[in-house]
């Protein structure tokens, strides 16, 4: 163990992911569109193409088709024993009213549960993931679950209308012994970095360009990194996977590469290039992909960003049960191959983004 092994997260008791679900809409929006709108066609693009939701879609539905998802694989646990339902977004669909009770009036937790709303930019979902297992874990509850799901606002013409994509991802936490994954241990970085913000009452998000990535994404997502594995006693070579946020495809390989993660080991989980930034289901999204195909005895890398600024750090280890369970619920890679193309009129009406008079 290294200098950082004090500031290791970890619960008294072994917890591990039992259930685990994704949700992507069908809806695709090439870049190559917004490019033709914005820029006549010329300029690079980041990705490939966003995810969309429908005109009837928004974060809570996309969340409760996720939670479903999970609890599916979870090997048919009564939902009523699930006692925390906890969501994260920075687009949940009401200023005033709970996405988590919507969650868990949908998978049938209610009424003897913990709901509650997290937020932290893109993080949300891995701070309410952190959150889940100590509770878990602490003895306090058997099962709590932890959804991270976005419909990813962009003002139109900014830089962020290429990659903002839309997408849950959700993970019941459980007993070791039931588990699908066990949680190894987590460490998180965080300081008041602005890079990206949004006041009340403001419809798009706003962000520091440049300053997003360095000192921003790349200080934070490198140190929790760094300080997660000195404080295992590991090192990117012990991991068979690793999963960073996605904000666009250069980032995570960029940061990938300065810390001595290999191609192949971020490829399974790399998914901005087809469905965008996710936010709060970014790296999510990208683990329920990698359990998707991840042995027995594997060890994965979760590590996740928001803005404003923070870094969550998560180690995992695959158990044998996951090859029992995986097929009760749709691959991820089944919802990202369910693509319908729309245009860039299609995607301002299914956005809102058409003003009535």
């Amino acid at each position: 163990m290294g200098e950082q092994s004090t500031l290791l997260l970890k619960p008294d008791r072994a917890v591990g992911i039992v259930g685990y679900g994704a949700y992507v809409p069908r809806y695709r929006l090439p870049a190559t569109e917004v490019a033709r709108i914005w820029t006549g066609g010329h300029g690079g693009t980041p990705i490939s193409e966003k995810a969309v939701p429908g005109l009837d879609e928004d974060a809570a539905t996309m969340a409760v088709e996720a939670a479903r998802n999970a609890v599916a694989r979870a090997g048919g646990i009564d939902p009523a024993r699930i006692r925390a339902v906890w969501v994260g977004s920075e687009s949940h669909p009401y200023a005033v009213k709970p996405t988590s009770t919507i969650v868990a009036e949908a998978i049938g937790a209610v009424p003897y549960t913990q709901a509650a709303d997290w937020e932290f930019a893109c993080k949300a979902g891995s701070e309410a993931l952190q959150a889940a297992v100590g509770f878990v874990g602490s003895g306090m509850a058997g099962y709590a679950l932890a959804v991270g799901t976005d419909t990813a606002q962009a003002r139109p013409g900014d830089e962020l209308e290429y990659t903002a994509g839309a997408g849950s991802a959700a993970y019941l936490l459980g007993p070791a012994e039931e588990a699908l994954a066990i949680f190894e241990g987590s460490l998180s970085f965080v300081t008041d970095t602005p890079d990206f913000w949004r006041r009340a009452y403001q419809h798009y998000p706003s962000h520091g360009g440049r300053f997003t990535g360095e000192p921003a994404y790349f200080q934070h997502t490198t140190q929790a990194t760094k300080g997660l594995l000195d404080a295992l006693g590991s090192s990117a070579d012990d991991y068979a996977y690793a999963i960073f946020h996605q904000p666009n495809l250069k980032f995570p390989q960029a940061v990938a590469r300065q810390l001595g993660f290999k191609p192949e080991q971020i490829a399974p989980g790399l998914l901005a290039g087809e469905i965008g930034n996710t936010y709060a289901a970014s790296s999510l999204i990208g683990l329920t992909a990698t359990l998707d195909q991840a042995r027995p005895g594997e060890r994965i890398l979760l590590v996740s960003y928001g803005s404003g600024a923070g870094s969550d750090a998560i180690s995992l280890r695959v158990t044998e049960r996951i090859d029992e369970r995986r097929g009760d619920a749709p691959a991820t890679r089944d919802y990202i191959a369910r693509r319908t193309e729309i245009d860039y009129a299609t995607y301002v009406r299914f956005r809102r983004q058409l003003q009535m008079t």
